[in-house]
């Protein structure tokens, strides 16, 4: 045991053997003592209590007995040890329970059997079943450890939704779960990803027909192969053994240290032989070259940009330090000619933001990817026989890694001039005009004009200047000129109108220079616009975040109060998920990657950003949608800035939107970051379900959408909360949670709930939910409504918001 001695574990202590015969079946009411065992038919493998490297710990568990004797591949008790030699194993009508001094440690605890039998089959699967019936009722092999053994697999069951994932020991001495979990993730096209904790460790990639584009390919060995399962009922990475019959043994193990290998067994040496390691260099660890750069571990340095992209952080890209990735030199966009660069012999990208067709050719593929702005590149699924199925992808490229054989081909959309060197006319494919060459140069003649203007202006500071009663106010913001907003939005036609906030409509418009935009003009009977104009100023002007609305400016001339916005061409998340039609095409994974981007735009405003912004108003119509469906927070106008560590303030003029409102904000006027919390669990749910939450009705009780929901939760029936038109393109498993986060926001209590960075950790990761408690406000109408003592004021807006002031019991 000379290699494999470090790796693989073995007992300290001698296992003592029954002086009856070795059997492999147990009945009910049988028990198995420290000491004893039972043997699979053929003798290949053994079940009994054995304690791991120096430990004197005692676990149930199942090994090798055949060859490599001790080498163990199962444990029941890993959280709970037993201390003594006098632990028992008993089976009974509902599976096994380990016992120590007649108190249950440990329970398979699955459902009532009849007449019961549990074997150890020569897979190493125990099994429980009827006996006369050979359909389990439980098998180990669905709950496995730090082994996967052939005949096992690593994936999850769509119909009951129960995962079967795999985490490394905590030491050679201690089975216990440890830092590492392999588990299959189904966001976008499915790829086995390894964490180490929270952190994304590395990732296998995609399966790409023979192989795991991330992984060496696993050589034909006569002995096993592995196989990738995908349909409607089941998603999993397994191991299978070509010759049943043959003596060869094989089985995979995840370590304490991360390392994921491929064991054979040695007939010769009689020990375990390294057949293929899935990780072994720097390159695979996720991102390490951050996104649109390709790591190569062949390369010094390792990390290389790709065609067209620039580092975005020079000198940390200098000093070694590649995780910012990597940034186009210049805007791709709609209107520019463009081509794709093939880059051949690469780990695919990350596919959890992915979309994929596995109907179509490469050549489909392309025309897909041409056709939507937002297409970054796209690549073959299956390079089996020539090649079918397509991957899109819509985000940034990360996790790139280059191999010499075992890699595949992506094509990344790229401007035409900036395609690599080289380059024949047969591989530009798929380029294209939307304007002439003579239009263009008129639009950079204005955007050139447009760009000296605004900078000219912003050399003068607005203190002194006439501001209509905001003379206090330093700005800090592109100043427009009144007639040149009015050209801009056709004199404020309604045919722009866009939409009427709570104070005042927003108005689309296009300057001089093409450049859309979004006009807020803030109406004058509203009392409270100047306020929050100031305050819109301040704390948006200041704020730089992708998933928040850029302030591009405001106009404050002639007494108006005006705010000039980047133009958002989807409309607001309202529009897709409440509306009949177009809810049906809005996919899970659009709004999956919506409910990412908004949490991370809301730890931005807690967190990381200069101020610490609560929002106050974080509901759907005030969620915009880009060219790329890419969410940005907007409206600030009612958001509140802490300094330094204060997290909470208390007011006596609430303001906000019904159905979003945390209680303690709504009922006392506190409000924290918490309050962002409870609204942002509103959202999720709404979107997840596509109904709001005040107008939410139902005829068998009063509760809003959030305390149906939650009741639905007690009752463990979740499934008929799916909005229809995410049940054909979601991961149920993935939308049970995300319901079960919304309810873990809405809760009661503040203090229970998660904060932004937790709930960004929730999203972003596996790792196991809290139940959450009772939520606010879950109650009937009649019920909530007698919480408050009395309204100031109301003012119902066009498309179905309110903006409203109450003030809190006394």
């Amino acid at each position: 045991m000379k290699h494999a001695t470090m790796i693989i574990l073995y007992f300290s202590t001698l296992l003592l053997f029954s002086a009856a015969a070795a059997v492999d079946v147990i009945r009910a009411n049988e028990t198995i003592r420290d000491g004893d065992t039972i043997v699979s038919a053929r003798g290949e493998f053994e079940l009994g209590f054995f304690s791991p490297g120096n430990s004197t710990k005692r676990y149930l568990g199942i090994w090798y007995k055949k060859i490599a004797y001790g080498t163990v591949v199962w444990v029941a008790n890993r959280d709970t040890p037993l201390t003594t030699f006098s632990g028992t194993a008993r089976f009974n009508n509902k599976g096994i329970v380990v016992l120590s001094n007649d108190k249950i440690i440990w329970s398979s605890n699955t459902r009532y059997m009849e007449n019961p039998i549990a074997q150890l089959l020569d897979t190493g699967n125990l099994v429980f079943r009827e006996e006369n019936d050979d359909n389990f009722v439980w098998q180990s092999f669905d709950y496995p450890g730090n082994v996967m053994l052939p005949g096992m697999a690593m994936g999850s069951n769509l119909v009951t939704g129960h995962e079967r994932n795999y985490t490394s020991w905590r030491s050679v001495d201690d089975p216990s779960p440890g830092r590492f979990l392999y588990r299959v993730d189904s966001s976008g096209f499915p790829q086995a990803l390894l964490w180490k904790d929270s952190l994304l460790w590395t990732r296998t990639g995609p399966w790409i027909g023979s192989h795991s584009s991330g992984n060496p390919t696993y050589s034909p060995n006569g002995i096993s192969k592995i196989h990738f399962t995908f349909n409607k009922k089941e998603i999993y990475y397994g191991i299978d053994l070509i010759n049943q019959s043959s003596s060869a043994t094989t089985f995979f193990m995840l370590h304490p240290n991360g390392d994921s290998q491929f064991f054979v067994w040695n007939h010769q040496k009689k020990d375990w032989m390294v057949y293929l390691t899935l990780h072994g260099n720097d390159c695979d660890r996720y991102a390490l070259c951050g996104p649109y750069s390709i790591c190569n571990k062949d390369r010094s340095p390792r990390c290389e940009c790709m065609t067209g992209f620039t580092p975005k952080f020079p000198d940390k890209w200098r000093s070694l330090d590649w995780s910012g990735g990597c940034v186009r030199k210049k805007v791709l966009d709609c209107r520019t000619k463009v081509g794709f660069q093939k880059y051949s012999g690469v780990k695919l990208p990350d596919t959890r933001q992915s979309w994929y067709d596995m109907r179509i050719n490469l050549n489909e593929c392309q025309r897909l990817c041409l056709k939507n702005c937002s297409c970054a590149a796209y690549a073959i699924a299956d390079n089996r026989r020539g090649g079918r199925g397509c991957f899109l992808w819509f985000s940034p490229l990360i996790d790139i890694t280059g191999y010499n054989n075992d890699g595949q081909d992506i094509y990344v959309r790229m401007l035409a001039c900036e395609l690599g060197k080289g380059w024949r006319p047969r591989e530009l494919i798929a380029t294209f005009w939307v304007l002439t060459v003579p239009v263009a140069l008129i639009f950079r003649h204005m955007y050139n004009k447009r760009k000296l203007n605004r900078e000219e202006r912003l050399k003068f500071s607005s203190k002194g200047v006439p501001l209509n009663r905001i003379d206090s106010e330093d700005l800090d913001l592109p100043l427009f000129k009144f007639l040149e907003v009015a050209k801009a939005t056709n004199n404020f036609s309604d045919d722009n109108k866009l939409g009427e906030g709570g104070f005042g409509p927003v108005y689309k418009g296009m300057l001089d220079d093409g450049q859309m935009i979004a006009a807020k003009r803030l109406s004058e009977n509203s009392s409270q616009g100047l306020n929050e104009f100031k305050n819109e100023v301040s704390c948006i002007g200041k704020l730089q975040h992708r998933n928040l609305v850029t302030l591009l400016g405001c106009c404050i001339e002639k007494g108006e109060r005006i705010l000039i916005y980047e133009y958002m061409p989807n409309k607001s998340l309202d529009f897709f998920i409440f509306d009949e039609q177009t809810s049906k095409s809005f996919e899970w994974l659009q709004r999956y990657n919506i409910i990412n981007g908004i949490a991370r735009g809301l730890l931005y405003l807690h967190q990381d950003s200069r101020l610490r912004v609560i929002h106050r108003d974080l509901k759907a119509s005030n969620i915009l949608l880009d060219y790329e469906m890419n969410p940005k927070i907007s409206d600030f106008g009612l958001a509140r800035s802490f300094i330094g560590s204060q997290t909470e303030e208390n007011t006596k003029r609430v303001v906000g939107t019904y159905g979003y409102m945390s209680p303690e904000y709504a009922i006392d006027g506190i409000f924290s970051i918490k309050s962002d919390v409870y609204s942002f669990g509103v959202l999720l749910i709404e979107i997840v379900t596509g109904k709001k939450n005040r107008s939410f009705s139902r005829p068998d009780h009063s509760l809003n959408l959030i305390g149906h929901v939650w009741m639905s939760y007690k009752e463990e029936n979740l499934l008929e909360l799916i909005d229809e038109g995410i049940l054909e393109s979601s991961n149920r498993i993935e939308v049970f949670r995300i319901i079960q986060i919304g309810l873990l926001c809405v809760q009661e209590c503040p203090q229970d709930r998660p904060s932004m960075s937790e709930v960004v950790l929730m999203l972003s990761s596996t790792i196991n939910l809290p139940h959450p408690k009772q939520p606010g406000f879950f109650t009937g109408r009649k019920q909530h409504r007698a919480n408050y003592s009395r309204r100031n004021s109301i003012m119902t807006l066009s498309n179905q918001q309110t903006l409203t002031t109450v003030s809190p019991r006394d």
